[in-house]
């Protein structure tokens, strides 16, 4: 579809939909729009993205100098700062494996979504108390403000070093394909969102799913940390269950709620209105909706978690492989030290459970304390620690 410049603000703040409203109203607006479409295809689509996608050789050449940066980074900080950590906290060799992954991933995410949130609630932007306003005076080919553009360039070039990461410096894990998916589209989104100056819906996609990252890589760093150097350390285990459950809350709270209710009704519905013939409008709402599924695929892990939670089991990864013995297996993928393979995640990937502990004997399975004070797991006799 054509670009067109975008109408005025209105006076007032549109409420925030339903979701019956969501669905109606999106469906009713798409299918219109489909119908009016008489002359879509190929050649219309090679037209428009000529006409009104603005990208130059410097931002490209400036994306894969970052994605790069990053990869040297993470390198760098696992070396000099991940591993020897892991190794000073005693930690267990298979969590020692991956604590460098997690905490790589939590600094990142931490400063990202600090900065979206610095945008959307200390800056006049409006995005996040009005999501129409994302498409309001909208032109083609219209500047993006430099907050917004350092934004696009370190999620961009995050996302891009983040498909090389999950193929070559992650953790395989059951969703790991759909990661590699969920990248891909997530790098897709912000590359044409920027080149086609849907900037401001952007920084409120990232805004709503980063911070579902942030503690879903502290909850599995504090999992690694509770049992360290033959102890059992209590704090550690309270704040992992801590973090697991805000985890839940706030995964449906931003990605189920906010995101479809703001977002995706903004994209589906008020578009049209702002700017009759937005170009590219199935393609991001495509791209949009995929995205969703991934979020409501994902929930199906925080399903299972919680189900596993109220069974009072001890907290593990789902989505790792497991064999009879509750061990990792290689599962077709390339075994080394501390199960270290082909991938990892972004999203609701690490989601936690709590596998069955074995009796071994004990009427008590799990967790108590002998008689002389120690805390014993399994027949393990351990140091228990605040």
């Amino acid at each position: 579809m054509g670009g067109h410049t975008g109408g005025t603000e209105p006076v007032e703040v549109e409420p925030m939909p339903g979701y019956l409203d969501l669905i109606s109203r999106a469906s009713t607006v798409m299918l219109g729009a489909w119908r009016d479409c008489s002359n879509c295809g190929l050649e219309l689509t090679k037209r428009t993205l000529l006409d009104n996608a603005y990208i130059t050789w410097v931002e490209i050449s400036l994306f894969f100098f970052c994605a790069f940066l990053w990869t040297q980074i993470r390198r760098g900080l696992t070396e000099s700062l991940f591993k020897p950590l892991a190794r000073w906290c005693r930690l267990l060799p298979k969590d020692a494996a991956k604590m460098p992954e997690s905490a790589w991933k939590l600094v990142f995410y931490t400063m990202s979504w600090c900065y979206s949130t610095y945008l959307l609630f200390f800056t006049s932007y409006p995005f996040f108390h009005d999501p129409p306003s994302v498409f309001y005076n909208w032109k083609s080919g219209m500047s993006v403000p430099l907050d917004i553009a350092i934004a696009y360039l370190i999620q961009g070039s995050f996302y891009g070093h983040s498909i090389y990461a999950t193929v070559y410096m992650d953790a395989w894990r059951k969703d790991s394909s759909v990661m590699v998916v969920h990248h891909i589209i997530t790098l897709a989104l912000i590359c044409f969102s920027y080149a086609f100056r849907y900037h401001n819906v952007g920084i409120l996609v990232l805004f709503l799913h980063d911070i579902n990252d942030i503690q879903l890589e502290f909850t599995k760093l504090n999992v690694y940390l509770k049992s360290r150097g033959g102890g059992y350390y209590l704090l550690n285990d309270i704040l992992s269950n801590m973090g697991s459950v805000s985890f839940s809350i706030t995964w449906f709270w931003f990605r189920l709620y906010w995101f479809p209710l703001k977002v995706l009704y903004a994209t589906c519905v008020s578009s049209l209105q702002s700017v009759p013939y937005i170009p590219f409008y199935f393609f991001f709402n495509a791209l949009l909706l995929a995205l969703l599924l991934m979020n409501i695929y994902w929930f199906l892990f925080i399903v299972v978690f919680v189900v596993k939670v109220l069974k009072l089991k001890e907290v593990n990864d789902v989505r790792e492989y497991e064999d009879e013995d509750g061990n990792k297996s290689a599962a077709g993928n390339k075994s080394a030290a501390g199960n270290r393979a082909a991938a990892g995640n972004k999203a609701a990937a690490g989601l936690l459970r709590k596998p069955k502990v074995e009796n071994n004997g004990d009427d008590d399975a799990g967790h108590h304390i002998s008689a002389q004070g120690k805390h014993v797991q399994n027949g393990i006799s351990k140091e228990k620690h605040l």
